[in-house]
């Protein structure tokens, strides 16, 4: 069996892209967000911004904020029936209304 070669973003060429009217600066109000514990949150890459970023699987799905580690939250994902915690960076993040 061959192993894989690349990065976590690879295949992602697609997924990973902004549509062309959002490309420029990076929000500072989405860059400094905050979030109280127990907020639902939506994972959506900012291409830009690498660092922080989450696997690639875990793009378009909705978690639970349940903690800080540094300047990133921990959130708690239901995958397949399965409690998964990831850690992201909030320009990745964004709030669902409730």
């Amino acid at each position: 069996m061959a192993t894989r070669i690349g990065s976590g973003r690879r295949k992602t060429k697609h997924k990973m892209r902004k549509p062309v009217r959002q490309k420029g600066k990076i929000s500072l109000t989405r860059f400094f967000a905050e979030y109280d514990n127990g907020d639902r949150v939506v994972l959506k890459a900012e291409p830009a911004y690498q660092k922080g970023n989450y696997h690639g699987r875990f793009h378009g799905k909705s978690g639970i904020i349940s903690g800080m580690k540094g300047r990133c939250y921990i959130v708690t994902i239901n995958d397949q029936g399965k409690d998964k915690k990831v850690i992201v960076h909030p320009v990745h993040l964004i709030a669902v209304k409730k």
